[in-house]
């Protein structure tokens, strides 16, 4: 049997944490940003610009809250959380719509996912409480 100590337990439920803060954070500023492309004159060619800037805060932000509680492995541990963000997207998306292709975009997507989680993992662990 493998015993699994309280402080892993606790690292992998912040992951965890951080990644379903990540998503649904990115889900009402998803939604706020339909209204505005619904309600004003914005063109909708700034989509996929805003929906990377939103993807890249959500994620920043959930490997912040994630490692500023963990207080190390900052890089991994926010990696993870891009990880973990990334996977539910990307599982998400392939239910959704049946032409789910793995292409060069989402490649970037992935990587940029991951650095962003280690950049936010980076700034979590040296925030000042």
């Amino acid at each position: 049997m493998v015993k699994v100590n309280d402080n892993s337990t606790n690292n992998i439920l912040g992951i965890l944490k951080g990644s379903i803060i990540s998503i649904l954070l990115t889900l009402i500023m998803l939604m706020i940003f339909s209204a505005i492309l619904t309600y004003t004159n914005v063109n909708e060619s700034t989509m996929p610009t805003v929906i990377i800037v939103i993807t890249a805060f959500s994620i920043l932000l959930g490997s912040q809250i994630t490692t500023r509680k963990i207080k190390k492995n900052g890089i991994l541990n926010g990696a993870l959380v891009g990880i973990i963000y990334v996977l539910c997207l990307y599982l998400i998306s392939s239910f959704v719509t049946n032409n789910f292709v793995l292409g060069h975009y989402s490649i970037i997507m992935i990587i940029t996912s991951i650095l962003i989680g280690g950049l936010g993992g980076i700034i979590g662990v040296n925030l000042k409480k």
